[in-house]
This record gives structure tokens, C-alpha cells and sequence, in this order.
């Protein structure tokens, strides 16, 4: 009976139980001893009911001491249980909403089908989805930013531009991205992994940020606006951005209601060809450079580029020649990393030395093959030899790719951008670094 009492979890309901099984017994004990007495005196009527009373309030007490008691058991359990539920690998999620931000972009909201919680990420990650396309013979990999902040998350934001096929070239368009504008809808399940990626806004620092983007990278910038504006208000931040026109500008009221709420969210909007509509919506005409740049913020600072390849390079060069170290440029490129041009730049990072022959042993798919220079990557390697490891930026970003290493080494042809674990190494830009490597894909 007293363990039963001790699983109610309502502790006011539990000391009533206690209470009313108290005041059931004192009251069947007196009964019977008057019964065997068979006292007629008023006296012992009286002493029944104080007794009864009294047992009632011993009875409450003991149910509030036993809900200390459960209370404390119940606090370990909750301590113990979230540690079982890291979330590591691919976790489904449900397309709660979907919104078109300009001709191009689309926003999708994911929240997870188990209905549980989700981390929160540092602003300017990314999110890794997997998506199984009709007419692919394995599922699809791919990584976008996380385009919105919010104190405590309740769902993801993923901003997708739709890539049509390129001019000139006899490629088809993006595959992925058409992929979620047309077949993804509200109700739709995505796996995801956990969000990741160093291109992050540090919004404890104090140093001026200036988040510099064009068409698609503006995605981690909204993150980071919105992060600095709720964290830490009072850093200055200038957000410049570029845009065709306001066809092609997604998440300007968004921004411009963002600024409204911050005085130290400096907003500048360039459109390279504007129309009548546009009028009052955007600050210059033309391309962002380095000199818009220098123009606007004038002071130290740190600077933050997502966009395309050759916008990003005109920008970290122009930077450059206006003195501004590279430990202040941060970008973010799901592509071949590019560097600026430096007789100082640092060496990319290596493990191992670099070789000519090896023998590559990929113990989980059984297959032991000979790899020579020319061979390209260890992930280029292994699927010119029908073995599919995942991957997504095929440039050391995302981490998609990285896999245990059970012996030997290898040799980075780029500076990994991604965290590695501990004991693994990333295939999409590594080469054998010995001899012998087994790797466990």
C-alpha cells in the first residue's frame, strides 16, 4: 500500500490518499475498541473523533514527506534519461511549412517526426539532409545553411535556391534543390543530422561584424543577424547585401523589420539592375565590392562573405588590399575551397607524407584495391571501384564523408574545414598518407 501511495506523482493528490487511508484506520481502530468496550460514555465518542482527526493530519504529513522523497527519485530519472537520446545520426524530420521567398528561394520549416527536442546551433551552420530522388540510384546528400535564429528552436529553416542549368553548359540543373521545390511539400519527411560547420558568428565578441552576401548567401547571414540582435545588441553589425532586383531579393522585409528592432543593425541593400518597383527598397545600384565595403564601415571589424565564387573572391582580394588580415575574413563556400592569393599563406594541413602507390583496404565492403597518383581522392577513388560512401561538398566543409581510419594515414589536399573526430579522416579531399590504409567504409 505504500508504494502505491508513493507512485502518485501529484504530491497533493498523494498526502489526501495518505491523509484519508489515516483517517479510514484510526477511525475502524477506535470503533472496534469502543465496540469491545462497549463504553456508553460521551467521552469516548470524542476521544474516537480527535483520534480520527489526528490520524488524518499524521496522515498528510507522511504523504508530504513521501512526496519529498518521490520527488527526489523522479528528478534522477529525468537526469538519467535525455543522455540515452543524443541525437547523432540521421533523424527524420516533418516539413511543417513551406514559403517562397523570392523567384528563387524557398524556405522549408522542418520540426522532428519523434516530436522530441532538438539542439540549438550556432549561427551561420548548416543543416545535412538526405533526400531519395526518383531516377538516382542512392540517396542524395546535401548541405544548406540554417537561415533563421531563435532562442529556443523549435524547427529548422532551410532557404533553397532553386539552380537552373548553367548557360552554356550541357549539365542538368541542380538535381536536390528542383528536387524540394517541386516534389517537397508540407507533410513531407527529410532525414537530417545534427547542424554543424565552423562559419559561425561569435555574438559574445564585441568587434564590429560585417556580413557580406549575394542571391543565396544571404541564408547564414539571416542566422547571424537575428542571433547578434537577440544575444547581443549592442554590436555594431553592418549587413550588406546584393540582389538582380527585388524579384531575386528574399527575406528583405525580414531584415528591414529586424533593423527596426536594433539601431546597431546597419542594413544596405544593392541592386545591380533595379525596376520602377523597386523604388525605395534598396540604398545603391551596382555590384557589392570591397569598396561599398570600405565605404560603409570604415573601422576595424570582422568580415563574413557567403555568395557566389567570384563575388567572394573579388571581396576577400579587395579586402586584402585594404590591409585587413585574413584572421578577420570568414567564408562560406559548399564548393572548391578557394583561397586568396598570399606568398604568406600557410601550407594546407597534412598527416602523413605524401606517396606515391598505396594499398587501400575498405574493410567494411571487403574490397582491398591499389591506389596510385592520378587516382584522385580516396572518395573519388572508391567510387571509380563501385564502393558509394556518403558525401555532400566533396570540399572537407560539411564532414559528410568522414569515416573511421583503422591503420595508417593520410594526406589532406586542402586544409579540412569540417570537425573531424577523433581516430577518422575525410575521404573527399585526402589521399593515402601511407602505404597501407584501411579505412571502415
Amino acid at each position: 500500500m505504500l508504494e502505491n501511495i508513493r507512485r502518485i506523482k501529484n504530491p497533493i493528490l498523494r498526502s489526501a490518499t495518505a491523509a484519508s487511508i489515516a483517517f479510514s484506520v484510526v477511525t475502524i481502530v477506535s470503533g472496534v475498541a469502543i465496540g469491545l468496550t462497549n463504553s456508553k460514555d460521551k467521552s469516548a465518542f470524542g476521544v474516537g473523533v480527535y483520534s480520527s482527526l489526528l490520524g488524518t493530519g499524521c496522515g498528510a504529513i507522511f504523504g508530504l514527506f513521501m512526496t519529498s522523497q518521490a520527488s527526489q527519485e523522479t528528478s534522477v530519472s529525468t537526469e538519467v534519461k535525455p543522455s540515452s537520446k543524443i541525437w547523432k545520426d540521421w533523424r527524420n524530420f516533418v516539413v511543417v511549412r513551406k514559403v517562397k521567398e523570392s523567384e528563387e528561394i524557398t524556405s522549408f520549416y522542418l520540426q522532428p517526426e519523434d516530436k522530441g527536442e532538438i539542439p540549438n546551433f550556432q549561427p551561420g551552420q548548416f543543416l545535412t539532409i538526405k533526400l531519395d530522388i526518383p531516377g538516382q540510384n542512392k540517396p542524395v546528400i546535401r548541405t544548406y545553411s540554417l537561415s533563421d535564429y531563435s532562442d529556443l528552436s523549435e524547427y529548422y529553416r532551410l532557404s533553397i535556391k532553386r539552380e537552373p542549368t548553367p548557360k552554356g553548359l550541357d549539365v542538368p540543373p541542380g538535381v536536390a534543390s528542383n528536387f524540394m521545390h517541386d516534389r517537397i511539400h508540407s507533410g513531407s519527411i527529410i532525414p537530417a543530422k545534427p547542424p554543424n560547420g565552423k562559419f559561425v558568428l561569435d555574438v559574445k565578441k564585441s568587434i564590429p561584424a560585417v556580413l557580406i552576401s549575394n542571391g543565396v548567401g544571404i541564408t547564414p547571414m539571416m542566422s547571424m543577424a537575428k542571433a547578434a540582435t537577440r544575444l547581443n545588441p549592442n554590436r555594431p553589425i553592418w549587413f550588406v547585401h546584393g540582389a538582380r532586383d527585388g524579384r531575386f531579393h528574399a527575406f528583405r522585409e525580414e531584415v528591414t523589420g529586424l533593423a527596426q528592432q536594433n539601431p546597431n543593425l546597419h542594413v544596405h541593400f544593392r541592386y545591380s539592375r533595379p525596376t520602377p518597383e523597386d523604388e525605395g527598397h534598396y540604398h545603391s545600384v551596382g555590384y557589392v565590392d570591397a569598396a561599398l565595403i570600405k565605404q560603409l564601415v570604415g573601422q576595424q571589424a570582422e568580415y563574413f562573405l557567403c555568395g557566389s565564387p567570384s563575388f567572394m573572391q573579388s571581396i576577400m582580394q579587395g579586402l586584402k588590399e585594404s590591409g585587413v588580415p585574413d584572421s578577420r575574413v570568414f567564408f562560406e563556400s559548399f564548393g572548391k575551397p578557394m583561397k586568396v592569393a598570399s606568398e604568406t599563406q600557410p601550407p594546407a594541413a597534412t598527416i602523413g607524407e605524401e606517396v606515391q602507390e598505396a594499398e587501400i583496404v575498405f574493410a567494411k565492403s571487403g574490397k582491398t584495391l591499389n591506389w596510385k597518383q592520378g587516382d584522385g581522392s580516396i572518395l573519388e577513388f572508391a567510387e571509380a571501384n563501385d564502393i558509394n560512401p556518403p558525401f555532400s561538398c566533396r570540399a572537407g566543409i560539411c564532414g559528410t564523408c568522414m569515416c573511421k581510419i583503422n591503420a595508417g594515414e593520410v594526406a589532406y589536399q586542402e586544409e579540412p574545414t569540417a570537425a573531424i573526430d577523433q581516430g577518422s579522416v575525410l575521404i573527399c579531399i585526402s589521399q593515402p598518407g601511407s602505404l597501407v590504409v584501411v579505412l571502415d567504409i
